[in-house]
């Protein structure tokens, strides 16, 4: 009996080392592929960004693509468990948390895998399900914010229009500082929530 509660108590901290690595693995890849684009972030770059072997990075993760499209998955976890701590808050600092999901590194990495799935066929399907499925999440969690009753007429197109508003701000953000024609925008978005949301 003593022999297996050892074994169990010796897996622990393992599984714990495991898990380190592929958070390291998973942030260094967003990173990297915000920073490099999608071109300059092979597999080995973001191991040697991590700090840990190329080998396991290829345990954790055996393609390239697997690497990449769990990662901005991962990031985009984080940023929702981010943004509940939003529940409560005015709806300028909900549409400022929100706005804040498409003007920051994940969006810069996720941008990079967008284009590059445009081109590779391999990347595409896995891509295009994963952004429907953080953009499924991310208008939930607008709708849940901001307090919207989408069975009202056209509160779920408004709901929308923040979320696609902010990626356009998001796009703007990529060549220039725009953080002060962002905060304007915010600002009256909030001021056109509050009247179409009530």
């Amino acid at each position: 009996m003593g022999d297996l509660t050892e074994a169990t108590a010796a897996r622990a901290p393992k599984q714990d080392r495991s898990r380190a690595t592929r958070r390291r693995l998973l942030e260094a890849a967003v990173a990297c592929l915000a920073e490099r684009g999608w071109a300059g972030s092979t597999v080995s770059v973001v191991a040697e960004h991590a700090g840990v072997s190329r080998g396991a990075a290829q345990h954790h993760f055996p393609t390239r693509e697997d690497l990449f499209t769990a990662a901005v998955e991962y990031v985009a976890e984080e940023r929702s468990e981010a943004l509940r701590a939003l529940d409560g808050r005015s709806r300028t600092e909900v549409v400022e948390g929100l706005v804040g999901l498409y003007t920051g590194p994940l969006f810069r990495a996720a941008l990079h895998l967008w284009v590059a799935a445009s081109g590779e066929d391999q990347l595409r399907p896995r891509v295009t399900e994963l952004e429907a499925r953080v953009g499924r999440e991310a208008h939930r969690m607008a709708v849940e914010l901001l307090g919207a009753d989408e069975s009202r007429p056209g509160v779920r197109e408004t709901v929308q229009g923040l979320l696609d508003m902010a990626r356009g701000l998001g796009l703007a953000t990529l060549l220039t500082d725009d953080s002060a024609r962002r905060r304007r925008v915010v600002a009256q978005w909030a001021r056109l929530l509050d009247e179409a949301l009530g």
